[in-house]
């Protein structure tokens, strides 16, 4: 299984950006696709994650109403569009994807592949 996440950068805050990330080797139909991310020193924080087969999706307090996710079953990529970007939202992001069983998607645990992480990067 490989998860390759990309689309990072460097952005004024208030703009936008788009992480992609690109899943193969396996039918990720049973699984939730989630984005995490982490700043140096810090713990891994959960970002937003989404049921690949239902839809289903759930973010975060800190980026609800800024970050959609969203997947393409046709192209086997997950997209994480990250509006009204704030200084606090620099971090290397990742996507990871875990099976659709019980237990809350935010546990970074829980999620089995990984992807490499693109580093993210808002100027004030």
């Amino acid at each position: 299984v490989q998860l390759q996440a990309s689309g990072g950068g460097l952005v004024q805050a208030g703009g936008s950006l788009r992480l992609s990330c690109a899943a193969s080797g396996r039918t990720f139909s049973a699984y939730v696709m989630g984005w995490f991310r982490q700043v140096p020193r810090n713990e891994r924080e959960f970002v937003a994650a989404i049921q690949w087969s239902g839809g289903n999706t759930y973010y975060a307090d800190s980026v609800k109403g800024r970050f959609t996710i969203s997947r393409d079953s046709a192209k086997n990529t997950v997209y994480l569009q990250m509006d009204s970007l704030k200084p606090e939202d620099t971090a290397v992001y990742y996507c990871a994807a875990r099976p659709y069983t019980g237990g809350s998607w935010v546990i970074e645990s829980s999620y089995y592949y990984w992807g490499q992480g693109t580093q993210v990067t808002v100027s004030s």
